[in-house]
């Protein structure tokens, strides 16, 4: 019976594939600083991860049972990934499962933002019975989405994901993509219907300069930001940002520099450079809507990823 340790959790549905397979399903989780004694002492041939735990050099070469390292979700930061592969492990993630759950954060955020509501919700329930109306007046400049202009960098499966759901609110999309020259957005209605656009990707100067709003869906490769100062310079005044893709991406300083002088009137933030203690700074910031990185923890997707991982494992082990 081979022993899989889901150290940061899998779904239920995932869990019982795996054992309906013969595999035993650990979830208790094992602290970073222990994890090589577990691995070894309860001959784990699989870790599964999130984004909580990493594998780097130190543990693959302390682990020689190990044959699976697997991560629930798209990144793998986390893990010495072609090390790992050229020590013979398998690799894998889950790059489509959490799509739709992450886009859909990104339109609850842009929501928020353009009606206030990150402010309005702290606000309401320490003024909202004295100072209705004064609030009223504070919170009604809001502004409506559609015939707005959306620029994606990234897209990927998640950008396009974004795509999907901006077209269908009636927005205008900007994309900038690396290695997407073009994509075949089709939106499924819910009589069936089928229409598919076609979006062309542009510079990353053009994006920043033709959008109301714009979200990454990009890794973090560099340790320069890929949005600072000289790109927030480009973008309209009054524009938004919204990160749910890796902290770091965007110059945290800059951002509420930027805020605090007028030039952005927006930002969402889900993922942050120093997490899991993000700057107090940040967190206090009053024109900054902030989740702490759910980008895919709907019950959906966590559904889909523990399935999919699953299916990776049983077929690897069915070879």
């Amino acid at each position: 019976m081979s022993k899989i340790l889901a150290n940061d959790g899998i779904s239920e549905s995932g869990k019982v594939a795996l054992e309906e397979k013969g595999f035993q399903v650990i979830t208790e989780k094992v602290d970073q600083e222990n994890l090589i004694e577990t691995i070894n002492k309860e001959g784990i041939e699989v870790l599964l991860v999130r984004s909580a735990t990493t594998a780097r050099k130190e543990l693959i070469d302390a682990c020689p049972n190990l044959k699976i390292i697997g991560r629930g979700g798209v990144g793998m930061d986390n893990i010495d990934v072609e090390y790992a592969k050229e020590k013979g492990l398998e690799v894998y993630n889950t790059p489509a499962a959490s799509s739709s759950s992450v886009a859909e954060l990104v339109f609850a955020h842009l929501f928020g933002m353009v009606r206030f509501l990150y402010e309005s919700n702290r606000q309401m329930p320490l003024e909202g019975d004295q100072n209705f109306k004064s609030l009223k007046k504070a919170f009604s400049g809001g502004s409506e989405l559609t015939g707005k202009t959306l620029g994606i960098i990234g897209f990927g499966r998640i950008g396009q994901e974004v795509a999907k759901r901006a077209i269908g609110l009636g927005m205008n999309v900007l994309a900038h993509d690396k290695y997407t020259s073009e994509a075949n957005i089709t939106l499924n209605f819910f009589n069936g219907d089928k229409k598919t656009f076609t979006i062309e990707s542009t510079s990353l100067k053009n994006v920043l300069r033709g959008s109301d709003f714009v979200t990454l869906h990009i890794p973090k490769l560099e340790d320069k930001a890929v949005i600072g100062a000289e790109e927030i310079g480009l973008m309209k005044d009054g524009a938004g940002i919204i990160n749910t893709a890796r902290g770091g991406v965007v110059d945290e300083d800059a951002l509420m520099f930027s805020l605090d002088k007028g030039k952005l009137a927006y930002a969402a933030l889900d993922v942050f450079t120093n997490e899991p203690n993000p700057s107090i700074h940040l967190m206090m910031h009053n024109n900054i809507s902030l989740t702490p990185h759910i980008g895919a923890a709907t019950l959906e997707a966590q559904d889909r990823i523990g399935e999919e991982l699953a299916e990776k494992i049983i077929a690897y082990f069915n070879k």
